[in-house]
């Protein structure tokens, strides 16, 4: 079995986290906002408590981040089919068009800085693409 330092691959993981939510972006948005839109750009339609379960936000704190994003028109609410008494939360047209101009900005920040990479190093890169999303599936699954 081969052995792998979890230590260094969490120091690893967490510094490239770190640089790559912070590539530099055209729409500044803190990282609340950004991560409840990723989250239901992802997710889906969601309620508000599914939403907390994602979030590392407390429920007042988040209400009034999902009433601001409501306003600036990125955010929509509406009523859950399943259960009139609920609200599901989703993303408008301009919530859509922010998650999309981030994700191709980050594609091509990302393509910059992997064009540096030696062939080598380029593969190794490739070989682990799958290796990481099963790891997010694992963890998704956790």
């Amino acid at each position: 079995m081969t052995e792998v330092d979890t230590e260094r691959l969490t120091r690893v993981i967490v510094d490239f986290n770190t640089i790559f939510i912070r590539l530099p972006s055209v729409q500044r948005f803190n990282f609340s906002t950004l991560s409840v839109l990723h989250t239901l750009s992802r997710s889906g339609p969601l309620r508000l408590t599914d939403l907390l379960a994602t979030e590392q936000l407390k429920q007042p704190a988040l209400t009034s981040l999902v009433a601001k994003l409501e306003q600036d028109g990125l955010v929509r609410r509406r009523p859950d089919p399943t259960d009139g008494r609920a609200i599901l939360l989703s993303l408008t047209p301009a919530g859509q068009r922010v998650v999309r101009s981030r994700h191709t900005n980050r594609v091509a920040k990302l393509s910059q800085l992997v064009d540096q990479l030696t062939d080598a190093e380029r593969a190794v890169l490739a070989g682990s693409i799958d290796v990481l999303a099963r790891l997010t599936e694992l963890a998704e699954d956790a």
